[in-house]
């Protein structure tokens, strides 16, 4: 087994299991790691998590509780000592589950410092395989938090409040959300008759999602009138990719995420604005945080026909190659395509960007990214129910080799947003249309070329920034 090779090891809950018959062409997803490091990785957080600890009650001495604690190194001596000493003395009744949660939180936070490293509480772990997997259990809409006294500073938002508010952008066309009457702009006051205020939009991702079949009743502020709106969830696929024409001849397409499916659907988004006669093209990676990094592989090998996407650099020197796939339907140098890049762009969005500049195939626009080029594994504890843990594991580069930490790929076209620029004015796409209109030559038609490549990829390579979330589907 290489040190590339799918782990041996439970998948998390909602990942697809690949199939060991099936050779992927180039491995799939973000961040690789040997076998070695995962089983190690895992095995650390385990043995915090599930094997130390083992507690009870005495009987005497005044109900203390018992504690026992099997260290696995001498390092981890002194923590067993100081948790039986917790557990011995501690004037109240102590929660295992929440010392166990505590102990893993410090050994990442503390013993690693790694950023991109860490323990997701149960909670957090299925939330985010949700967003990854392009699939949740939900009512099958788009909020996001808009700050109504100072719509660009998102920033002064991390609580909903009366100013800073949960705002629907739009419900799933067909969705319970859509069924439900719920409406582009309707304001979110309370889930379940509880106030939104003083909480995070995260947290209403998880109250608004739930198990398919059961209710949820959103209230939400439309004009002058509130209206309660009871909705019956179900299982939900994310639309991450939307596309237009513009100009009549520029297909704009742009892309919120690298989930599981989200190749499938920008595949299909770029061939229907081919087929509507595109001949320049417009790919918005704009707030994208990333995702799987074969989905990033199979994305930019639409507009890239040979030559390496980038390489995956794993721990003890393991290089692994991402090639283009070969198959992509818009791969004609003739035809001009820019990309749209923020500071919100990251990870598997840097990928692409990057790729297609370095490999001369597109001109960015915009803001420089996000600066992440490092790619995790994401594991479960104890099949989930414990939570689950992420954990850097190999670091990738661009075909000229050159990191994007810390400082983001640069655009070839920057633009600097003034302040107070309304938000529904787009200053960078204006820019991005008036680079095109300057372009000389007829645009010849896009080569044709057959469905992307089929392979089963590993669900657990990462490369994803899902901090600082200010939207997402519920």
């Amino acid at each position: 087994m290489t040190p590339l090779d799918s782990p041996t090891q439970p998948h998390a809950p909602g990942d697809p299991v690949p199939d060991p018959t099936a050779q992927p062409t180039p491995s799939p997803a973000p961040a690789r790691t040997a076998t070695a490091t995962w089983i190690v990785g895992l095995a650390l957080a385990a043995v915090v998590g599930a094997v130390l600890f083992a507690g009870g009650y005495l009987a005497a001495g005044g109900n203390r509780q018992s504690a026992t604690c099997s260290a696995p190194s001498t390092a981890f001596a002194a923590f067993c000592e100081a948790y039986q000493k917790l557990k011995s003395n501690y004037v109240d009744k102590l929660d295992d589950t929440k010392l166990v949660e505590g102990a893993i939180q410090g050994m990442f936070q503390d013993g690693v410092q790694d950023p991109f490293s860490g323990y997701m509480s149960p909670q957090d772990y299925q939330q985010a395989l949700g967003s990854l997997s392009g699939k949740f259990s939900g009512i099958g809409a788009e909020m996001a938090v808009k700050n109504l006294k100072e719509p660009a500073n998102l920033s002064a938002c991390a609580t909903l409040s009366d100013n800073c508010v949960l705002v629907v952008v739009s419900p799933i066309s067909g969705s319970p959300a859509d069924r439900a009457g719920l409406q582009p702009g309707d304001v979110v006051t309370a889930v379940d008759g509880k106030s939104v205020n003083g909480s995070t939009i995260q947290d209403q991702i998880s109250k608004v999602r739930g198990p398919s079949g059961t209710k949820v009743t959103l209230t939400v502020k439309r004009g002058a009138r509130t209206l309660n709106l009871a909705i019956t969830r179900e299982e939900i696929t994310t639309q991450e990719v939307e596309s237009k024409m513009l100009d009549g001849h520029v297909g704009y397409i742009a892309l919120h995420g690298f989930s599981e499916s989200s190749s499938d659907q920008f595949h299909a988004a770029l061939k229907g604005l081919l087929d509507k006669g595109a001949t320049q093209i417009v790919f918005d990676l704009r707030g994208n945080p990333g995702g799987y990094i074969y989905s990033a592989q199979k994305i930019a090998s639409e507009f890239v026909s040979s030559g390496t996407i980038f390489t995956q650099e794993s721990t003890g020197g393991a290089v692994k190659p991402w090639p283009a796939l070969g198959d992509g339907i818009a791969t004609n140098p003739k035809l001009p395509v820019v990309v749209l890049i923020n500071n919100g762009s990251a990870s598997a969005s840097e990928i692409v960007s990057a790729a297609l500049q370095e490999l001369h195939r597109a001109t960015l626009i915009g803001e420089h990214t996000f600066g992440k080029n490092t790619v995790q594994i994401w594991a479960p504890l104890q099949n989930g129910a414990a939570g689950g843990v992420r954990i850097t594991i190999s670091r990738w580069f661009p075909p000229n080799h050159d990191s994007v930490h810390p400082n983001g790929v640069q655009p070839d076209v920057a633009v600097t947003i003034p302040a107070g620029t309304p938000p529904e004015k787009d200053v960078v796409l204006d820019r991005a249309l008036a680079f095109l209109a300057k372009q000389t030559g007829s645009p010849a038609s896009p080569l044709p070329s057959g469905s992307p490549t089929a392979f089963v990829p590993d669900p657990a390579l990462i490369s994803w920034d899902g901090g600082g979330r200010r939207s997402a589907f519920v």
